[in-house]
């Protein structure tokens, strides 16, 4: 097993993440077998009870851990699926260590943080690393991502542990990769001091990056890198510019561009084997056509929706249609917002706030017959809308939101339930698809796997009056509704589980695709 770490100085934010993914996007290319891990320095289990208006996207794995953004550019980079071992927390590292230390299991040892949280560290790292298998095929390679940046208090067990590993390891099995910021003054000169002060601190920590990646608006010439060559002591052809792409998923192509991978092939002592260029070819198709979709929103925040922005990208590409998102705020949604959209998409969410607006979109998507993908919340927003305006139950509502006719009920499972991280319905379950719908349309398969992240469900007390005036339940899981359609209408679709989590540039997800198809169809922009 060789292993990339992938550190940060200067600032968060620089997009470690990003360039971890196009690592393996590269090594890829060349035909190595790769996996990821991803290293969070909070003292939470996992990122299932952040808030998403402070951290982003909550990304969930096929086993159900609910884990940092970044697992999911890893995922759709590298088009492959991680589980829970590839998420370290420093809340996960503490709980293991403390629990074992209850039990005895360290015989009276003083426990500290050297040896006993570095060697838990290292223990995990190398088991995700090397007990992954695709296709039953084990890793060649582990890109680990060190989140935060250089100097935190919260880092410093975790880069110890790599300085360890590190010298542990035999020539060309470990290498470090860091990523800094090249930033430019008033008059457009690039300045190094922060990088080289960055490095200075990885070097106090006993670590000597082998590749510095400078991320920059401008590119960084070949007098800059001679610079942070000298002041680094990193070849020069290590030192890589990486300015901020038009699209993430040019970033791999934009490194090859400055000869990352044959530092990477020198570094590591890989052979060289031929390049697929399949993936670049596919991520520079030209578009012939645009459409615009707005997205009922709550949060307001971008990163929140990441995947979803993704699956909309991955469909639209292989549709060689642009998708132009237009942000809603779904407590001011006037349905003169609509008037210029191609589709509507109602995202998940969790509490009360915004709950009206988002049903009074998905009422004039249906009236309006503009097309419609509702996904979690906005699959059981769009049974309420349902059985208030044609089932006539004026009062319906979800249990999760307050008072009334409760078409959306919690999970039996979940009545008792009182710890909030890890406990809903999460990850991989098979939806039965029904044939003849438009759901067995887009999937073409009469079982699928999605993932899923809810507490609540469509009430079985309320499903046969919904049929009966006309509602489609198109996919289920036993007694469980998982996807709803309409007839009659252009595209009304919305979904129980997350399908933009298993969607990849190379693997659209098929009902982005269906939706996307239904846009340009009904294309109202230019």
């Amino acid at each position: 097993m060789k292993y990339i770490v992938v550190t940060g100085g200067v600032m968060s934010g620089l997009g470690k993440g990003i360039t971890a993914a196009s690592i393996g996007r590269i090594l890829k290319n060349r035909g190595y077998i790769v996996t990821a891990v991803k290293i969070d320095p909070y003292l939470n289990i996992d990122a299932g009870t952040m808030n998403p208006a402070q951290h982003g996207e909550v990304f969930v794995l096929r086993d159900g851990a609910e884990v940092d953004l970044d697992l999911g550019n890893y995922e759709r980079f590298m088009d492959i699926e991680l589980t829970s071992d590839h998420n370290i927390t420093t809340g996960k590292i503490y709980r293991t260590v403390i629990e074992k230390e209850r039990h005895g299991d360290y015989l009276g040892e003083t426990v500290q943080i050297i040896p006993h949280i570095t060697d838990m560290i290292k223990s995990l790292i190398r088991s995700a690393a090397e007990n992954w298998r695709t296709n039953g095929d084990p890793a060649d390679v582990c890109i680990v991502e060190v989140g935060g940046t250089v100097g935190d208090i919260e880092s410093m067990p975790f880069l110890e542990a790599v300085r360890q590993m590190h010298g542990e390891s035999a020539p060309g099995d470990f290498i470090l990769v860091h990523v800094t910021l090249i930033p430019a003054d008033s008059m457009g000169d690039l300045k190094t001091k922060p990088t080289q002060h960055s490095v200075k601190a990885l070097r106090e920590l006993g670590l000597y990056p082998d590749v510095i990646v400078g991320r920059s608006e401008l590119p960084v010439g070949v007098n800059t890198k001679r610079k942070i060559s000298a002041f680094c002591d990193v070849p020069e052809r290590a030192v890589i510019s990486a300015t901020t792409a038009p699209d993430t998923y040019h970033v791999p192509m934009e490194l090859e561009k400055e000869g990352l991978a044959d530092v990477l092939m020198d570094l590591l002592q890989l052979e060289v084997h031929s390049l697929s260029t399949d993936w670049y070819r596919l991520v520079t198709r030209e578009y012939t056509s645009r459409i615009t979709v707005a997205i009922v929103t709550k949060y307001g925040i971008e990163d929140v929706y990441m995947s979803i922005k993704e699956a909309l990208k991955h469909a639209g590409r292989s549709l060689s249609t642009e998708v132009n998102i237009r942000w809603i705020d779904a407590e001011d949604c006037e349905d003169s917002a609509f008037n210029e959209v191609d589709g509507i998409l109602i995202p998940g969410g969790f509490g009360t706030r915004g709950i009206e607006g988002k049903i009074s979109a998905i009422r004039c998507a249906r009236e309006e017959k503009i097309p419609l993908l509702g996904l979690c919340l906005g699959f059981q927003l769009a049974v309420v809308e349902y059985a208030r305006n044609i089932a006539g139950i004026s009062d319906a509502i979800s249990a999760e939101i307050g008072e009334g006719t409760h078409v959306i009920t919690i999970l039996p499972e979940q009545e008792d339930e009182v710890d909030l991280g890890g406990t809903m319905r999460l990850g991989d379950y098979p939806v039965a698809i029904t044939p003849g719908t438009i759901a067995d349309r887009i999937y073409n398969a009469a079982e699928v796997i999605e993932r899923h992240r809810h507490r609540y469900e469509v009430n079985p007390e309320y499903i046969p009056v919904l049929e009966e005036h006309g509602l489609i339940f198109s996919g289920r899981n036993g007694n469980r509704m998982e996807i709803l359609e309409i007839s009659d209408h252009p595209f009304f679709f919305a979904t129980q589980f997350h399908p933009e989590f298993r969607s990849r540039p190379t693997r659209p997800s098929p009902p982005f695709l269906g939706f996307v198809t239904a846009c340009k169809a009904v294309k109202k922009t230019t």
